[in-house]
Order: structure tokens, then sequence, then C-alpha cells
């Protein structure tokens, strides 16, 4: 379905802040993404399990997605920079503890705990709904795709990046490395001060309460629907982010190939996640949604069932680099005409927190079940039947605003 185009000449761009909230999505998506070169080395030279990596990274994402609508709103009320400079210090502390943990829990601490709340506090959420309170609603999805593409340049940047540092310096060294690396984020908070020219408000929208925003949000099925569909986002990229490295290694296939696929797909994720914006912008985004999670189904499925070979590593990683993160522009594009930019922060966290549940899933599930049965496959195939299930949620959405009445004079 075409969506109308406006009857407006579009404003412009404010250039300045979008390079800003992109180069930070970079920098706070790259480390954490790729944590997995992390895993067996790390492990090697503790004597851990990968249940106890499991945990921990599981750990991340829920704090991720717990802190993400609390950071939200408190971007919406007091401004962005603030909770982005938050970020860059409490990223760069979880690094270090990483490097001298000397025990699972103090990983968890570092990795999880800190990690988790700083990733929260300077990833997608914050940055896109600062974008979105910066441009024209024709903008949206566009600069969505760009912010989103910008955190997969991260993960293409930090894979080899980090894969190359542990080759010359050892695990430890290279996360004091990305933890010096992370205190960039609050220099570049300073283009984003300020919570940007907000769009004009309808009367509605201005009276209306937080607790109320919640309870509109919550009385919404597509919301709803939305937000149950965004777990499974979470649970196949979490999964495949952490464990895909000791996949390919349990395969029997070079390292040199879990460094090239996991650099591929944050590649093919930047075109993905621009053609995403794209195409968002024209088009209906709760059935092209169906579509990019019925892909990811098909994608997986076929590489489940193929003999196993470098060459099909590099294909999957390819195909399923344009499907990584290409949900995130019209997922959030959403809730914002669902609900407007008001309070944008909170319930674009929100859904992300039921992303971030899933995380955990995939995540903690991959170690826990690979544990009990030496194998991945129950967790892949796992993944494939949550895909069946987000594209049929997804087709019955609207992508119309609330219809909200005025409060009494």
């Amino acid at each position: 379905m075409t969506l109308p185009a406006p009857d407006r000449a579009p404003a412009t761009v404010p250039w300045l802040a979008i390079t800003a909230g992109c180069l930070i999505a970079m920098l706070t998506f790259g480390p954490r993404s790729a944590i997995g070169f992390f895993q067996l080395p790390m492990l090697a030279d503790k004597g851990w399990s990968r249940e106890d990596f499991a945990i921990a990274i599981a750990i991340q994402n829920l704090f991720w997605g717990a802190g993400q609508p609390l950071f939200g709103a408190i971007a919406d009320r007091f401004g962005t920079a603030k909770v982005l400079v938050l970020s860059g210090v409490l990223y760069a502390t979880g690094l270090a503890i990483t490097a001298f943990a000397p025990s699972p829990l103090w990983l968890t601490i570092g990795s999880g705990v800190l990690v988790g709340l700083a990733v929260a506090a300077g990833s997608f959420g914050i940055v896109l709904a600062a974008f979105a309170r910066r441009v024209a609603p024709e903008q949206r999805s566009f600069v969505f795709g760009l912010g989103t593409a910008a955190g997969s340049l991260g993960m293409f940047v930090f894979a080899p990046l980090s894969q190359g540092l542990i080759d010359s310096f050892g695990w430890a060294d290279s996360l004091l490395v990305l933890s010096a690396m992370m205190l960039l984020v609050p220099v570049l908070a300073i283009g984003l001060r300020g919570n940007g020219n907000r769009p004009k408000l309808g009367k509605a929208e201005i009276e209306q309460t937080m607790g109320a925003a919640l309870r509109e949000a919550f009385a919404t099925k597509s919301y709803l629907l939305l937000t149950s569909g965004f777990f499974v986002c979470g649970f196949q990229v979490a999964f495949i982010t952490a464990h895909f490295p000791a996949y390919i290694a349990d395969l029997g296939i070079a390292p040199v190939w879990a460094v090239t696929a996991l650099a591929l797909i944050g590649f093919f994720n930047v075109i993905g996640s621009i053609a995403s914006g794209m195409i968002g912008q024209r088009y209906s985004k709760p059935i092209f949604l169906a579509l990019i999670y019925l892909g990811r189904s098909v994608v997986v499925t076929v590489f489940m069932l193929v003999p196993a070979s470098p060459a099909t590593v590099v294909v999957f990683a390819i195909v399923m680099g344009l499907l990584w993160l290409s949900t995130v522009p019209p997922t959030n594009a959403l809730v914002a005409i669902m609900f407007g930019t008001k309070y944008l922060g909170l319930l674009g966290g929100l859904v992300f927190f039921s992303h971030q549940i899933g995380s955990f899933l995939g995540v903690w599930l991959g170690g826990k079940l690979y544990a009990q049965t030496g194998s991945y496959d129950v967790v892949w195939w796992l993944g494939v039947g949550m895909g069946l299930f987000a594209a049929i949620v997804h087709w019955p959405i609207r992508e119309a605003p609330v219809e909200r009445a005025l409060a009494p004079a």
C-alpha cells in the first residue's frame, strides 16, 4: 500500500545533530555487538563456562531493555545530551570492570548490568527519539533509517577491530581500548543538547500526562501487537550476536569466517536499514515488518538445512544483514505515528523493553540449551517459529494516529 505524499515542502534536515547521533549510535552499538569474539578467549583464560558468559550477556540485554523506557522518559523531560553523557561513563566503566573481572559475578556486573544500562542510555531509542523531535513527520522514517544504519556500521567496524585487538593485545587489554573509546560519547552528545525544535503539538498531546500516555498505549491493540512482535526481533538478533562465533567454531569452520560473517551482517545492515527507512516512507510499515520477519525465518531454515561451509556462512550473513535491524525504522515510526513525539522516548522504550526480554531469552537459552544438549539447533528452530509468529501479529496493525479526545476546558 502506497502512502499519500505530504502536501507541504520538506523541511531542512538538521545534519549536525543527525551526524552526532549517528556517530553515538555507532559507538554504543559496536562493542556490545562484537562481544561474541571475547567469549572463547575469555573462558579459556578464566576457566568459566559458556553458560556463565551467556548469563552475563543475557543480563546485559535485560538491563538494556529495562533502562530504555526510564532513560527515554528522562530524555523526553530533561534533554538527550545529559542521558548520553551518562551512557558514555557507564559504558567505559562496565568494559573496564569486565577486563579485570575476577569471577563470573563481576563479569555480570560489568558486561551485564553496567554495559546494559549504558546501551539503554545511548542506543537507538534515545537517538531516534531525538531525531524525531528535530525533523518533520515525513522525514522521520528516513532519518530513523540513517540512525539504525549507523548502529549497523558499528557492528561492521567493531567486529574486525575487536578481533584484531584480541589477536594483538589479548582480550583484556582490548576491552580497555574499547572502554577508552566510549568516552567519545559525552563529547558527541554536545550536538544533541536540548530537545530540538519539537514539532507543533496538538492540544490533546500538550495536555496529556505521562500516566495518560501509558494508559492510552496499553489500551491500543496495534501498540500491543507491535510490542509483541518486537520481542521476536530481540530473540533472533541477540542469539546470533552472542553465540554465532562459537557456533561457527563448533562446525569446524575457521574463526576468520565468524569475523567475516558479523562484519558482513553489519555492512549489509547499513544498506538494509537505509532502504528500510526509505521503503517505510512510501509503503505500509506493518506489512513491510511482516515480510521482514517472514524473510528471517526462511533464511535461517535454509541455512540450517544446507551443508555448512564458509560459502553458506557468507551468504547467510549477507541476507541476514539486509534484514538485521531493518525492523527498527518502521517500528519506531509506527510509535510516533500512533502517539506523537511528546513521550516517544518512553513509549518507544517500552516497545524496546519487549525486544530486550526476547534478547535475554535468546542469549540465555543459547547457553542453557547448549549446556544440556551440546548443540544450538533447538534455539535456531525456535527462532524460525517465532519469526512466523511475528509476521502474523504485524499484519493487522493500523498505521494511523490514535483517536484522542481533547480535555474539557
